[in-house]
C-alpha cells in the first residue's frame, strides 16, 4: 500500500511433518524460549493420501523411447496417473502474520499452479503437473488464560496430479539391417 514501509522481512521455515507434531512442539513452550526450530511463524506439510486417477489413464501398452549414442535405447511404459493429496499448515501468533503468508501463496493458484517436471531424466519426458489448491481453513486455539499466547493455524489442502512410473528398460539401438530382396520372375 502507498506510504507503508515494511519493518521486517524474514523467511518462514517449511518442514515436512504431521500437524499434530508441530502443535505439540509449539504449545509445550507457549513463551517460545526453545530453539529456533520451534518458533512461529512456521509452515509444515505432509502427504495425506493418494488415489488412482481414471480420468488421465492412457493405454497401458504405449511406450516412451529415449535413444542416446552413449547409453543406447531406453524404453518405459507410460506412467500411471495418481492424485497426491498434501496438507499444509501455517502456524502464527497473530492474524496479520497469517494473512501476509497467505498473500504470498494464494495468488499463484487459480485454482491450480502448473509445473513442468522432467520426472525421469534418463527418458527426457517432460510432463505438466497441475497442483490444485482445494481448500483453505483457519482455526484459532483460544485455550488457556488471558496470558497464554494464542495459536492461529491455517490449513491448506492441495492435490498434485502426478504419476507413478514403471521401470526404465535398456536396449540396443539398431544401427544396420541386412535385407535380402527377391524379385519374382514369372
Amino acid at each position: 500500500a502507498d506510504g507503508v514501509t515494511a519493518k521486517e522481512h524474514f523467511k518462514v521455515p517449511l518442514s515436512y511433518g504431521a500437524k499434530e507434531k508441530y502443535i505439540t512442539r509449539i504449545t509445550s513452550d507457549p513463551n517460545l524460549t526453545k530453539a529456533v526450530s520451534s518458533v512461529v511463524p512456521r509452515i509444515s506439510f505432509e502427504l495425506s493420501g493418494l488415489d488412482y486417477d481414471t480420468t488421465r489413464k492412457q493405454i497401458s501398452s504405449i511406450q516412451n523411447f529415449s535413444a542416446n549414442t552413449s547409453t543406447g535405447l531406453k524404453t518405459q511404459y507410460v506412467p500411471i496417473p495418481y492424485n497426491f493429496q498434501f496438507n499444509m499448515s501455517i502456524y502464527v501468533r497473530n492474524t496479520e502474520d497469517g494473512t501476509q503468508i497467505l498473500e504470498q501463496i494464494l495468488p499463484f493458484f487459480t485454482p491450480d499452479f502448473t509445473v513442468t517436471v522432467n520426472f525421469i531424466s534418463d527418458m527426457d519426458q517432460k510432463y505438466d503437473m497441475p497442483v490444485l489448491l482445494t481448500s483453505v481453513q483457519p482455526s484459532v486455539d483460544y485455550e488457556g488464560d488471558m496470558t497464554t499466547t494464542r495459536l492461529i493455524i491455517w490449513d491448506l489442502t492441495f492435490t498434485a496430479k502426478g504419476y507413478m512410473w514403471p521401470p526404465v528398460k535398456a536396449g540396443k539401438i539398431i544401427r544396420s539391417a541386412n535385407t535380402n530382396l527377391f524379385i519374382e520372375t514369372s
